[in-house]
């Protein structure tokens, strides 16, 4: 699978600071969410488990300011803070899915690195098999994840300065949000990227997949796909793959405390707005 579309060109995230000083904090954390985007999406760097942590923690941060300024200055406009619920019930949905994938990739992981232990062989197959299967569930889940985006950046175009500048909150956390998500789902079902050998030459990897680019870097999803596929051709011994999941594990355990985080900022944001909606 290849990585997310294309950013659109760089521009600074310009929220209206007159509505409250908080708004200012969320500036200052989207501004981050977009420059770690930036990093993320560039060619010469491979998404890495640190890489998708630092992502959810930024996004984790704009939510807990976001709450905040729902409760102090979003009072008034209750009409655009109902328009924001649908948008952020479809986010929570994909995060939810998002972290079921996670999590059966996990236990997955926990049960063939035992096998691996054993030195046994009956678990890889299983593995590669829901790594499929997962692949399929991510690709379609980036898929409704970029249509929500498109309607997204639609920004109506209002007379009330503060109300289009609500609107343009909700647009920039609506779209990092989807952004963060479709990363996370990128690193999870990533395709194995090539490596080269110690000889020189490519991996086998590189005859399966000719069109991916020769990286020196892999993420740690990719590094065990690498590590499976060679036990099973018998070019490489099992301590190797055992290592590599036990690195798999731990990413993924990393990942998961992150996104737990974020789902339960993302809920305590529903509840503002519904706080605030039904006062």
């Amino acid at each position: 699978m290849e990585r997310s579309s294309a950013l659109p060109p760089n521009r600074s995230i310009s929220l209206p600071s007159r509505l409250h000083p908080t708004s200012l904090r969320v500036e200052a954390e989207l501004n981050k969410l977009r420059e770690w985007e930036i990093r993320s999406c560039s060619s010469s760097e491979t998404l890495t488990a640190d890489t998708i942590h630092r992502g959810l923690f930024g996004l984790s941060e704009v939510y807990r300011c976001m709450e905040e300024l729902v409760y102090s200055s979003f009072t008034q406009h209750r009409a655009l803070l109902e328009q924001a619920l649908d948008p952020s019930l479809k986010l929570l949905d994909a995060c939810g899915i998002i972290k079921d994938t996670q999590q059966k990739m996990k236990e997955q992981a926990l049960c063939l690195q035992s096998s691996l232990r054993r030195r046994g062989k009956d678990e890889i197959s299983s593995y590669l098999r829901l790594r499929k299967k997962l692949k399929k569930e991510a690709s379609n889940c980036i898929r409704s994840l970029k249509r929500s985006e498109r309607k997204f950046e639609v920004v109506p175009s209002l007379k009330d300065y503060h109300s289009e500048m609500v609107v343009k909150i909700f647009r920039d956390l609506n779209l990092m949000t989807s952004r963060v998500l479709r990363s996370l789902l990128v690193f999870l079902s990533s395709p194995r990227s090539m490596i080269k050998n110690t000889r020189g030459g490519c991996s086998f990897v590189s005859r399966l997949w000719p069109t991916e680019k020769i990286k020196n870097i892999v993420s740690e999803v990719d590094s065990v796909d690498d590590a499976l596929f060679c036990v099973l051709h018998g070019m490489e011994d099992m301590t190797m793959a055992h290592r590599r999941f036990e690195d798999l594990v731990i990413s993924l355990g990393s990942i998961e405390a992150g996104l737990d985080v974020v789902f339960r900022r993302l809920i305590r944001y529903r509840v503002s707005i519904l706080n605030v909606i039904t006062r």
